[in-house]
């Protein structure tokens, strides 16, 4: 299995690429090939620092970096020697089986959607985010890839994420629910009314509309949303997080009581962590280009950028591109037959 690493993308870029690629290569002996695209002096400098070597590692030079204040389609263009541009020109060439990007975001999108096209019956590429709940792993999407979306990307990010939460979560036959502002039918803008009906006519799994503590109280294993509302949700649910950790480490050190209260409770503390923790979960698949891509966030650990390689095998070994283009035929053959039977009654 061969992945590349855009090591130039991240807020901690390259050191936390490097070693995050390090401990992949130690951990992953599936991975056949790891290429690293950015300027090889900084990153022999970086593996140097770990005194590593190995024959499956390969440097791919790079001149140029994509910088947050780009324009994604213009860096895209522009700047055809950046590493997460080469990183993406492996893939297309088949010379790498999927591109991991701490990165820009946006450039990585647009750079995968550009040169990798999308998927067969698949309009807007999506982006999967892993979203923990009290009891599930759920997956949100769209995240920030499709900031315009139409009902009918809605409808195929469906698809999508119920094959995607089947193959890697494990779940059978996946619920599905609708972002929106109440759980009633009539409830929310005329966009989120015109995915309803999609949704409802269609033969998934869909629950309804889910509000915004749905996702923790009662949660789907799909929720879906345009990528404006997912990004948002997405921020502060981690932000939300965060906070609430900052605060309880703060109170628990006011009193020897208080400590002594979290030592014995360190084990359960362990667990809400972890299951918090974002670094665990890795990438998020950006879901209908004809390749694979896993985002990472932008300020990613080593165990993060490590995770992400693994989510990048794991879409790989559990083929989940091909389960997609046939969900899809699927879909599209059981709702014409479907149709088709409707005019004859009539």
């Amino acid at each position: 299995m061969r992945i590349v690493l855009d090591a130039m993308g991240g807020d901690y870029a390259p050191v936390n690429t490097v070693a995050g690629a390090v401990l992949a290569l130690k951990e992953y002996s599936k991975i056949t090939r790891l290429f690293l695209t950015g300027d090889e002096a900084v990153l022999r400098a970086e593996l140097d620092k770990h005194q590593f070597k190995d024959p499956r590692l390969e440097i791919i030079h790079t001149t140029q970096i994509v910088e947050m204040s780009d324009q994604a389609i213009e860096a895209v263009r522009r700047k055809k020697d950046s590493s997460i541009s080469r990183a993406v020109d492996l893939v297309k060439k088949k010379e790498a089986d999927a591109v991991v990007s701490a990165g820009h975001t946006g450039a990585a999108v647009a750079a995968t959607t550009i040169k990798l096209r999308t998927l067969e019956g698949i309009d807007r590429p999506g982006i999967a985010t892993w979203f923990p709940t009290e009891k599930n792993l759920c997956v949100i999407m769209d995240a920030g890839a499709n900031l315009d979306a139409r009902p009918e990307h809605l409808l195929q990010y469906a698809i999508m994420g119920s094959v995607l939460s089947e193959y890697i979560l494990g779940y059978k036959n996946p619920s599905i629910g609708l972002m929106s502002i109440g759980s009633e039918d009539v409830k929310g803008s005329g966009f989120t009314k015109e995915t309803f009906k999609l949704l409802k006519a269609s033969s998934l799994n869909f629950r309804g509309n889910v509000e915004g503590h749905d996702l923790f109280e009662n949660p789907v294993e799909v929720v879906l949303c345009d990528g404006f509302t997912g990004n948002v949700v997405l921020k502060t649910a981690e932000a939300t997080a965060s906070f609430l950790v900052h605060t309880l480490k703060k109170e628990i050190k006011k009193t020897p009581l208080s400590l002594a209260g979290a030592w014995l409770s360190r084990g359960a503390f362990r667990t809400i962590r972890n299951k918090l923790n974002p670094d665990i979960h890795g990438g998020s698949p950006l879901l209908g280009i004809n390749g694979t891509c896993i985002i990472a966030h932008g300020s990613s650990s080593a165990m993060a950028i490590k995770n992400a390689i693994r989510v990048a095998t794991d879409f790989i070994e559990q083929g989940v591109n091909p389960r997609i283009v046939d969900a899809v035929k699927q879909y599209h053959l059981k709702h014409d037959l479907s149709k088709h039977d409707s005019e004859l009654e009539k």
